[in-house]
């Protein structure tokens, strides 16, 4: 059994990720961890509206719940507080799964600090099928270097996500640009310049309700190529979440990804 605690626990992805929780033999939510204007009541069961859930605390203090919990499952959506839940955690010596994007260059290295203390798997995006695409587009971009290809990347995602372009597009952009050699991300664009051939170009579309639409293109003379992810579900998501946690309980301290879990 992998007791857990859920930061962001009333948000989308905290619902869904104790929802199916509750269906998993396995694993048992210990509490849950909010900001402080969002909880409306100490019981993490009253909160959601969930009976068997009565009893279990709610709170804004993660180090309330460190000594009951084995696995930190972090999806709060703001990345200081992930950066603090995740020195806490570090401090107890337990696990942490990071859910939450939109992490500058300076706090990714802190949180790889801290897997020295303790397991921390990080990952823009905890879906089977994300992270094959990410492997996907390593493999096409190395066959493609030196072609005359230009990679661009696009994502769509509905209207109240915070950050942009996702964390995952960012992560796109990265795999393209070490495998091709690039030294340019572009956001976006507008003038009346050429494209350069240094660059990789990464266009954020937001509305709707659109849970998460990824593709990358590799544009030739004459052909082009398109891998396409798109989830029509958070339920993706939250079920990668659920077996890192189960995955990452008990390992050594390290800094792990979604490519560990799924042994790619």
């Amino acid at each position: 059994m992998v007791r857990v605690i859920v930061c962001g626990a009333l948000g989308r992805m905290g619902r869904r990720i104790i929802e199916l929780s509750l269906q998993d033999k396995e694993v048992e939510v210990v509490g849950g961890v909010e900001h402080p204007d969002c909880i409306p009541s100490l019981d993490l069961g009253e909160a959601l509206g969930k009976e068997e859930l009565k009893g279990k605390p709610l709170t804004s203090r993660l180090e309330e719940l460190l000594p009951y919990g084995d696995v930190v499952i972090e999806f709060s959506g703001n990345p200081t507080a992930a950066v603090g839940h995740a020195k806490l955690t570090a401090l107890e010596k337990k696990a942490i799964v990071i859910g939450t994007t939109g992490f500058t260059e300076e706090e990714i290295k802190e949180i790889k600090e801290l897997s020295k203390e303790a397991p921390v798997l990080l990952s823009p995006n905890m879906s089977l099928g994300v992270n094959l695409l990410f492997k996907l587009v390593e493999i096409a971009a190395k066959v493609l270097k030196d072609k005359n290809v230009d990679a661009e990347v696009m994502e769509i995602h509905h209207r109240f996500k915070k950050d942009a372009p996702s964390g995952t597009a960012v992560k796109l952009a990265q795999i393209l640009a070490e495998t091709l050699g690039k030294k340019k991300i572009v956001h976006g664009r507008e003038g009346h310049a050429p494209r350069s051939e240094d660059e990789i170009g990464v266009m954020a579309l937001r509305g709707g309700d659109v849970v998460g639409d990824h593709t990358v293109f590799f544009l030739g003379f004459g052909e082009r190529l398109e891998l396409t992810h798109r989830a029509s579900s958070r339920d993706t998501f939250a079920k990668g979440a659920i077996e890192a946690a189960k995955w990452i309980k008990g390992r050594e301290p390290g800094f792990y990804t979604m490519f560990d879990v799924l042994g790619l």
